[in-house]
């Protein structure tokens, strides 16, 4: 088996669904315009996504006031340290930056949603290209 996608229950999902696509690059394969606003942004391998969408069956998550190491979504980044800039330039928060002692860096940030991003570029890619 693999990967999918990855879904999480949100209060705001339109506007969540579009700050992905504009800030991170996701692209949407599906997208409702109607309750409960199910959207799958696929990555730019489009090998796996996110679905956002907020269901009223279910209680919507508190990322806010989640510890990173919870839950978060890591992304593969080129270059860390102009990704972090530019998500802060769009809302996000900053919460860390570490260069690891294999040379890999990782920056953690939180959405303007509170959902936990990584910013990870490995030193040895773990991932196949």
């Amino acid at each position: 088996m693999k990967f999918e996608h990855f879904a999480i229950n949100v209060a705001q999902p339109k506007a969540m669904s579009d700050w992905y696509e504009k800030h991170i690059g996701l692209k949407v394969v599906m997208k409702k315009d109607q309750s409960p606003f199910m959207t799958f942004l696929a990555d730019d391998s489009g090998t796996i996504m996110i679905e956002i969408y907020s269901n009223p069956k279910a209680p919507i998550l508190d990322f806010e006031n989640q510890h990173p190491l919870v839950v978060h979504l890591a992304l593969v980044s080129e270059d860390p340290a102009v990704d972090r800039d530019r998500l802060m330039a769009a809302g996000a928060e900053l919460l860390s930056d570490d260069i690891l002692e294999d040379g890999s860096h990782l920056v953690m940030l939180k959405d303007p949603w509170g959902l936990a991003l990584q910013l990870c570029k490995r030193a040895k890619p773990m991932l196949k290209s």
